[in-house]
């Protein structure tokens, strides 16, 4: 698919990317092209508390599962008792459903509990706050009754999970997204990720935070160039692109003219479409919007190519907005050719995508192939499209049909293996498992000057835990592209799943920062890493990058939601001193 970078499937199994961020682990796959996940490998255990709802009210403060303040008899004063009674009839006056008059008993319980009996009181506060959200139907206001009973009941208790969690979901539902955060990634490391409940609060929060901030950035950004190798590895992707291909003998400057002294004339009178083409050869991509632009305010013959030429640069700097009207424009010329056509639908397609359209997206490649039948590409961008999607057999056939009509296209066969490799993966199936491995070594050996073949055939390789042999895919990668950036990235983190070494995964990592400048997989890569290692600042630092580069704005919402979670262990820190395991 004609996508910047690989979006990740709509269903599946695995932790949340901000989750990952914050464990230590393993690099895993996830869809095409390698999007690189940390997970952590965790003993089986039972799930009933950590999963369900927690229990209210409580007899006695938790601050983490398993320990309990204990009182001895001799210690206990008649105004604890007293408390404790009025807790008692308020647990009874909860239970029935009575919230007024539990919230009275555990006034009373607080009014009577001695102060220097913090673990006591600090349950009395929280249970009211239990209570107090009971109303919210009631009055809104009940919510921030229960934020302040929470924070006094925290106060007294820093790490009580169940008030820390309460607040959280009040702090919520309030739309105090950033210290609903912070508090209930206190509650995550505290749990160790295991309850369900405070992870999908983390995750929606984040999300909202990660879409609010990307669509005001993405918005105000500056237009971003990537990288040559980027912008060439993107037009490889295609073979039915007509503004891709190499300019004709007779479209450029004619030498002959030339040395007859009309350079300047000849120069002059070649259409603006052209020059585009040529700033294309050289590797001089800034002036090819412009340019594109002059031939369609002049309505030059090459009009709806330069059309297509601006729309598809726009895309590649981020600029959705302005790529719309032009594929437009260029889906519903009659005197545009079909090939025109289809390769602005599949663009167009690509782009919904990753607007997280799907039902636009599928329909826009649908179209294309209604009208180019013939043409490869709408079969092996849809293919991508439908392994996003999850569609794996759909995805298999439309690669199938690529290759019917290209069989040279090594690419495409290389696809058609991972989609085979990973509907035998999840679906736990060694002997297909064993017959996509084999069709990867067939691959390789039909097409060997394919990067794309080693790629995929490591990332299945590293699944099945061959480190060796994925090493030395990841090292045929890069004698065949020794400037594509990823691969370094992707052979950085198979070092720290392999060797656990720290120190070659983060100068692989650093190798493809120094060979594309412009790499955001490499920044949020060594993101992640510093947030394992506990590097907060120079974390945030990484991921700050990784947004500044991110070509669509739902890249940015991810990378803003890994951030706004390394920022809030920050906190979490300062104010708790709680913080995951480190590298």
């Amino acid at each position: 698919m004609a996508a910047s970078k690989p979006v990740e499937p709509q269903s599946g199994s695995g932790l949340p990317r901000w989750q990952l961020a914050l464990l230590v682990g393993t690099p895993i796959v996830l869809g095409v092209g390698a999007v690189y996940l940390w997970n952590r490998s965790r003993g089986k255990e039972k799930q009933g508390k950590r999963n369900g709802e927690r229990k209210t009210p409580e007899g006695s403060a938790s601050p983490v599962q398993g320990q309990h303040e204990m009182h001895s008899f001799k210690n206990i004063k008649y105004p604890l008792d007293r408390a404790q009674s009025a807790k008692n009839k308020g647990n009874k006056y909860f239970k029935a459903g009575k919230y007024e008059q539990a919230i009275q008993c555990y006034t009373e319980a607080i009014s009577l509990c001695p102060k220097e009996q913090k673990g006591d009181l600090s349950t009395f506060y929280q249970n009211r706050a239990a209570a107090y959200e009971q109303q919210y139907h009631i009055q809104n206001l009940k919510w921030t009754e229960v934020i302040q009973d929470c924070s006094q009941a925290v106060e007294l208790n820093p790490c009580y999970v169940k008030a820390l969690f309460r607040r959280a979901k009040a702090l919520e539902k309030l739309g105090n997204k950033k210290e609903c955060l912070e508090d209930v990634t206190a509650v995550c490391i505290l749990e160790v990720f295991q309850n369900q409940q405070s992870m999908l609060l983390a995750d929606k929060v984040l999300k909202q935070l990660g879409k609010e901030k990307a669509k005001e950035k993405y918005k105000n950004r500056e237009p971003l160039m990537p990288s040559p190798q980027f912008i060439k590895s993107y037009f490889s992707s295609f073979t039915d692109d007509i503004i891709s291909q190499p300019l004709q003998k007779g479209e450029k400057k004619d030498e002959d003219k030339d040395k007859e002294g009309e350079a300047s004339e000849v120069f002059e009178n070649v259409s603006c479409y052209l020059k585009a083409k040529q700033y294309m050869e050289e590797e001089n991509y800034d002036k090819i919007i412009s340019e594109c632009t002059k031939e369609i305010e002049s309505g030059g013959r090459y009009t709806a190519k330069a059309l297509l030429l601006r729309a598809t640069f726009y895309l590649l700097i981020g600029n959705a907005t302005a790529a719309q009207p032009d594929l437009d424009r260029v889906i519903n010329m009659d005197d545009a050719s079909v090939k025109l056509r289809a390769n602005a639908l599949i663009k167009r397609g690509s782009m919904y995508m990753q607007q997280q359209q799907p039902q636009l997206s599928t329909q826009d490649f649908n179209m294309a192939a209604e009208i180019d039948p013939r043409n490869a590409d709408v079969y092996h961008h849809r293919g991508q499209l439908k392994i996003l999607l999850d569609q794996v057999e759909e995805a298999v056939g439309d690669f199938d049909e690529c290759i019917k009509l290209r069989p040279d296209s090594a690419l495409a066969q290389a696809q058609k293996c991972f989609a085979l490799y990973r509907q035998a993966y999840t679906g736990n199936n060694p002997s297909q498992v064993q017959k996509a491995m084999d069709g990867f070594e067939d691959v390789i050996r039909r097409f060997p000057k394919c990067a794309e073949g080693y790629a995929l055939y490591a990332q299945a390789l590293t699944d099945q835990q061959q480190f060796g042999k994925a090493d030395e895919m990841y090292d045929k990668c890069i004698e065949l592209e020794p400037d594509n950036a990823t691969t370094y990235v992707h052979k950085g983190l198979l070092q720290l799943q392999w060797k656990q070494d720290l120190e070659m995964g983060l100068e692989l990592i650093s190798k493809a920062i120094e060979i594309d400048n412009k790499c955001d997989f490499a920044y949020e890569t060594m993101g992640t890493i510093e947030v394992q290692r506990g590097n907060l600042d120079m974390a945030i630092d990484m991921f700050n990058k990784a947004i500044n580069l991110a070509k669509s704005e739902m890249e940015m919402a991810h990378l803003y939601s890994l951030c706004d979670a390394a920022y809030a262990q920050t906190e979490v820190a300062k104010k708790y001193g709680l913080k995951p395991p480190t590298l």
